[in-house]
């Protein structure tokens, strides 16, 4: 059974004008494998990832000493949300070791959610 992350679709309003160094942001964002387009001819971006994508961009970002990106890490935080049980099941799978109760922080999910993500995935394991 194969687990895929939802795409995500966030738009980035004056990408380039709120960032210095912005065309290091960019490079930057798109070796993370995600599609970051300019929406027509306007100054607004879009950005297309998985839940995995936009952690490891904002976990870059927070650890870069640059002030002008921390606003998009902000922005991408919003939509970091595990709302769908697949989302659930897949931080589980990928953090075999995690509890349920370290599940239900990390993904704001309800006590018996977690419990049923980590017992579907004990169940595959067997």
């Amino acid at each position: 059974m194969a687990i895929s992350s939802p795409t995500i679709q966030i738009i980035l309003p004056s990408l380039l004008r709120r960032t210095i160094k912005a065309y290091a942001l960019k490079a930057e964002i798109r070796q993370f494998g995600v599609e970051l387009n300019r929406i027509g001819r306007s100054r607004n971006w879009q950005i297309k990832a998985n839940t995995k994508q936009l952690e490891q961009i904002i976990t870059f970002i927070q650890t870069t000493d640059e002030e002008s990106w921390q606003w998009l890490a902000k922005k991408l935080q919003e939509h970091v949300k595990y709302t769908t049980y697949e989302s659930i099941l897949i931080i589980a799978k990928n953090n075999p070791n995690m509890t349920i109760n370290e599940l239900v922080i990390k993904t704001d999910c309800t006590l018996a959610q977690a419990r049923k993500a980590i017992d579907e995935i004990e169940f595959l394991a067997d």
